[in-house]
């Protein structure tokens, strides 16, 4: 990420190729040759330390660009995988933790992401006869990291800024919980040629939710392994800039297409959301709750004050500029047909 300047980042939203997990072996191994050497020889534990040394490159430059007080947020999931005969886990999320601690990061409280599953089966092994079965993952982690020291926001313009950033009350006590359990999984697939044949996006939510958990509009969010480039679409749905990395050319290129047809989804989350708060404080209003702030950008009732500067963005549309190598987000201001009745 040498195009990157030092302390420039406010964000990192970011999900890794999971070590151990079969579908990203190739990509390790292209890292570095030595991993397809240690799965073919039956030698896991090396396997696993040389994937998490890959993965610790990233994890140092992204301590280089984020500025002090700037959140490094990791969505991981650990891995159970047989090798040699051997049923074993592979705990990931401990690996980045102690790794980015290693680089100077204070860690915070992590989520736990609660994938939605319609499998019945809770187990794996010897079906219902002990002491052979073993407990399925259903959950993925967020890991949340922050380089110190905490940020300021100095002078009038940061402060409100911040205040325009603001989150609905009823959000907040959903998502600074640590454990979600509404979102599901995004699919898979690709469709682009010459791609990979999985993704292994997140969807849509979780970046979205933790760009406006932990930055302001205008900041700079950075997703180092792009993918599908959901946290680019989720910072631009959010009124911040973003910027990202992918080492497959036909999944860049996706993610490129993605991000210019992108505007018709952002508009759907902002109607969703602005809908979701009006019939939330309808529905506490009519059990006597008390609502006694008004947001004058849209006319409704909040609960706290920060929120009265609460401001959403529309998008308009989103295109390439003259020399093709970024995208840029045209903005609107909230239509009377956006505003929930």
């Amino acid at each position: 990420m040498k195009e990157i300047a030092d302390s420039s980042v406010d964000l990192v939203v970011t999900s890794p190729p999971y070590p151990m997990i079969e579908m990203w072996d190739s990509i390790f191994s292209d890292m570095n040759p030595s991993i397809a050497s240690c799965l073919a020889e039956e030698k896991p534990d090396r396997a696993y330390d040389l994937m998490h040394q890959e993965l610790d490159k990233a994890w140092v430059e992204t301590w280089r660009v984020l500025k002090n007080g700037g959140i490094a947020c990791i969505n991981i999931g650990d891995a159970t995988r047989t090798i040699g005969g051997e049923y074993r886990l592979y705990p990931s999320h401990s690996s980045i933790s102690m790794s980015m601690r290693k680089i100077g990061f204070y860690e915070s409280p992590s989520i736990i992401w609660k994938k939605q599953t319609n499998s019945p089966n809770k187990f794996l092994g010897s079906g219902t006869m002990p002491p052979g079965a073993y407990v399925t993952l259903e959950h993925e982690y967020i890991l949340i990291f922050r380089k110190s020291p905490r940020r300021n926001f100095p002078g009038k313009e940061a402060k409100s800024a911040r205040a325009e950033s603001s989150y609905f009350w009823e959000e907040r006590n959903a998502w600074f919980t640590d454990i979600w359990e509404d979102m599901k999984g995004a699919r898979q697939e690709m469709q682009e040629q010459n791609s990979r044949a999985r993704s292994g996006a997140f969807p849509f939510e979780l970046p979205y939710r933790l760009i406006n958990m932990f930055s302001l509009i205008g900041d700079m969010v950075l997703d180092p392994f792009a993918g599908t480039g959901t946290t680019s679409v989720a910072a631009a749905a959010s009124g911040r800039n973003s910027c990202s990395y992918e080492r497959d050319q036909a999944m860049a290129t996706a993610a490129k297409k993605r991000l210019k047809n992108s505007a018709p989804l952002m508009q759907s989350v902002l109607r969703e959301r602005l809908s979701a708060h009006v019939k939330h404080v309808k529905a506490e209003m009519e059990k006597g709750r008390n609502y006694q702030h008004w947001n004058s950008n849209y006319a409704f009732k909040v609960k706290t004050a920060p929120e009265e500067r609460l401001k959403l963005f529309t998008v308009k549309e989103i295109v390439e500029d003259d020399d093709g190598q970024a995208l840029k987000a045209y903005y609107g201001n909230i239509t009377e047909s956006q505003l929930p009745a």
